[in-house]
């Protein structure tokens, strides 16, 4: 059956091809040749220009709430809970308060390190006036050994800190350099609060250890003593 229409196709192909290769003599007629109804034209028909569809993402966009921060309140003044002379106030924080400044300053929480070796204490200091620096001096107390329980002073302790502007409250560490161990304890707290230039080194912890035959035992003094602001001398 294929073999059939292939020679069709053949043959009509050449067929076809017999017609259209007839001698030009043959061409020659009596019969008026038809016009054709149509004129072939020569024009190139023009396509449409096809324009692709651009696809666009939708992007969803999420409007970020704007948070107003407000600016700390002015702390109270004069401060609650402060010992006071000659308006200059201190006071010994309590373990809760000073863990809260701790975390917040990270200078005092680098000076707190030695204090898991050493005795230390603290005191947090502020003047109506502002101050050019501060003097603290403490005692450090404690057993004279592990087989005597016996308290007594062990050194004596100076510490010096930056000036403050008015108002504002600080945190100042009292760092020993006596061995830490139960019973050592820092007290015996006097604050002051210079206005004269600066003389030694500030800021700095001064510790000299006292000799064995020592003074009686000292009494308890939880509170900070604030002595009255010293005047430069002439």
């Amino acid at each position: 059956m294929e073999s059939r229409i292939a020679r069709s196709a053949l043959s009509i192909l050449i067929a076809g091809a017999l017609l259209t290769s007839t001698p030009l003599s043959m061409a020659a007629t009596t019969k008026p040749t038809p016009k054709p109804l149509l004129k072939a034209s020569s024009k190139a028909i023009p396509k449409k220009a096809v324009t692709k569809k651009r696809v666009i993402k939708k992007v969803s966009v999420h409007s970020r709430k704007v948070v107003k921060v407000s600016p700390s309140p002015a702390p109270a003044w004069p401060p609650q809970g402060f010992h006071e002379n000659s308006k200059v106030y201190a006071k010994v924080p309590t373990s809760k308060e000073l863990i809260g400044v701790l975390s917040a300053a990270k200078p005092l929480a680098a000076q707190v390190t030695k204090c898991s070796a050493y005795a230390c204490g603290a005191v947090q200091v502020a003047s109506s006036t502002g101050c050019t620096w501060w003097e603290i001096t403490s005692t450090v107390s404690g057993p004279i050994s592990h087989s005597d329980r016996k308290v007594r002073v062990l050194g004596e302790l100076r510490t010096t800190g930056i000036g403050t502007n008015p108002r504002r409250i600080v945190t100042i560490l009292l760092i020993s350099r006596e061995p830490l161990r139960k019973g050592v304890k820092v007290g015996r707290i006097n604050v002051n609060c210079y206005h004269s230039p600066i003389t030694g080194r500030v800021p700095s912890n001064s510790y000299i250890v006292n000799a064995p035959a020592a003074s009686p035992s000292p009494a308890a003094s939880p509170s900070p003593t604030i002595s009255p602001t010293p005047e430069p001398t002439s």
